[in-house]
């Protein structure tokens, strides 16, 4: 973590120097857009999607500018260097420049979901799986230091009563690069895979789901909305109508048929059809992935230190107000 925030800080010099003669011209930015960097893009993070292109943002005059950044360590990047305003991702990531001491670092405003959204992937089907069936198996966990990785040892140890050292608990490969590797590589037994990719996998006959992190883990601050507190402060009441406007991609979510929705946010996943994305939908209804309201709790931003301190990650654990911003989020509660 000390290498991302080190980077990230050369980065924005870099920036600062090379953009202070623009800015002295006086150049100016839409005042209604909102530079938003997601981790990764994934059904996971539907109400955002329906937000989009059902026009509600449109209805607030707010203009989204969205980016997939591949990664919470790269939204948080992109943060720092002032190429997002917004980032979506997991607050470890948020938590992790605080405890590094970082100045003025991001604050959390609004959470979107609270659960784990991965789902592991087998290369069999095992209806009756339990988590100590891992043992002695090879597992594509996900990065290192991300919620991924951290929710699932969680699950192992509390859930499966393993250790790592009963499996070959594997942190090597790149996010994004995990679903390729499993599906070339027959040494990995089992993956985790976000929604539309698990669906996919299932459908193309290269894994099976075999079990639900999020269920397993129980509710957990996620994913949510992280901005610098100046761009908190100077933009209160637009990030207000940007969350109501979220709440109301979720209320669509759940008053409508998974078709729709998934005919909505379609364009957002031109290679998957119709049929898969629904199919998506409704897995993350099953377990309960969207956060209802966008006020974090102290108790569940707790849970999610206990995770990180599980992993070996934490090395001294974060004040709540130190991290999270709910003075917009509670005025939607």
């Amino acid at each position: 973590m000390k290498k991302i925030v080190a980077a990230a800080m050369s980065l924005l010099m870099f920036l600062m120097l090379a953009f202070i003669p623009t800015a002295l011209t006086g150049c100016t930015r839409d005042p209604r857009l909102i530079r938003l960097s997601e981790v990764t893009r994934s059904v996971f993070y539907a109400p955002l999607y329906v937000a989009m292109h059902n026009g509600y943002f449109d209805d607030v005059d707010i203009r989204i500018e969205l980016t997939n950044a591949g990664g919470a360590n790269h939204v948080m990047t992109a943060l720092i260097t002032g190429a997002a305003d917004v980032g979506l991702m997991g607050p470890e990531a948020t938590v992790y420049t605080h405890i590094e001491g970082m100045l003025n670092h991001p604050k959390i405003f609004g959470q979107l979901t609270f659960k784990d959204g991965s789902f592991l992937i087998g290369r069999e089907a095992m209806p009756d799986f339990c988590w100590s069936d891992l043992a002695g198996a090879h597992v594509l966990a996900g990065r290192r230091g991300g919620m991924p990785a951290m929710t699932l040892q969680y699950v192992i140890e509390n859930e499966g009563g393993l250790s790592l050292d009963d499996l070959n608990f594997d942190t090597s490969v790149e996010f994004n690069l995990m679903i390729g590797a499993f599906e070339g590589d027959t040494r990995f037994d089992f993956v985790t895979a976000f929604e539309p990719v698990a669906s996919d996998m299932v459908r193309r006959g290269t894994g099976h789901i075999v079990a639900s992190v999020g269920v397993a883990s129980g509710y957990v601050p996620y994913t949510a909305f992280s901005a610098h507190q100046s761009f908190i402060n100077n933009n209160s009441e637009m990030l207000y109508e940007f969350l109501t406007a979220i709440q109301r991609g979720y209320d669509f979510i759940q008053d409508n048929y998974s078709l729709d929705v998934a005919k909505l946010i379609s364009p957002l996943f031109p290679a998957m059809d119709i049929e898969l994305l629904a199919a998506a939908i409704d897995n993350y209804n099953m377990i309960g992935a969207w956060s209802k309201s966008p006020v974090m709790t102290e108790s569940s931003f707790n849970k999610l230190q206990d995770i990180m301190q599980n992993a070996g990650h934490l090395d001294r654990r974060a004040s709540f107000n130190n991290i999270v911003d709910n003075s917009i989020a509670i005025r939607l509660a």
